[in-house]
């Protein structure tokens, strides 16, 4: 944990509370995600926004783009939220992170989802602005995100890992045309 601390400039809280809410989000997305027939690989997924995202590129120094096909990726390996997990699984006021909940929050939506998940909600996109330099002024719908529940699609970008244990994708975000 002291070394995500130190490692560049993050604009996101790091910590026992960030590791708490990161955990109880992950089971319940896992969760809802293979209540909906999904099939996951890993314990926890690689994290993508949908598109391009300004804001989230801003999220910390160094950040890089890996950019996949939607096509590319598994349907049941792949779940989709609406906004971020963090915000849609709700967890958020537990941890003194307001929410205004939307109907579209609670809940783990499939690729195949997703025409009618953009045709009625859109796709957030806003510009990053100064305040966004502390995470509790971000924007509550800042994009879509797309988790990826197996490492076979961007074997590529993953740095070697020992056996059993997930890998960390070595890159943060990217826009999934």
């Amino acid at each position: 944990m002291e070394g995500l601390r130190r490692v560049g400039k993050q604009h996101r809280p790091f910590g026992a509370r960030y590791m708490a809410l990161r955990r109880r989000t992950e089971s319940r997305l896992r969760h809802l995600f293979t209540a909906k027939g999904g099939k996951p690989q890993r314990s926890s997924p690689h994290y993508f926004v949908l598109g391009e995202s300004p804001w989230y590129e801003r999220l910390a120094e160094r950040m890089q783009r890996v950019q996949l096909a939607l096509s590319a990726l598994p349907e049941d390996q792949t779940s989709v939220t609406y906004p971020d997990s963090f915000t849609a699984m709700g967890f958020g006021p537990e941890f003194a992170v307001p929410l205004e909940p939307q109907p579209y929050h609670g809940r783990v939506f499939l690729l195949g989802e997703l025409p009618e998940l953009i045709e009625h909600q859109g796709v957030p996109s806003p510009r990053w602005a100064p305040e966004y330099e502390t995470w509790t002024t971000w924007p509550q719908e800042a994009f879509i995100e797309v988790q990826l529940w197996a490492d076979d699609p961007i074997s590529r970008y993953l740095p070697p890992s020992p056996r059993g244990v997930d890998s960390a994708i070595g890159v943060e975000g990217g826009g999934c045309p």
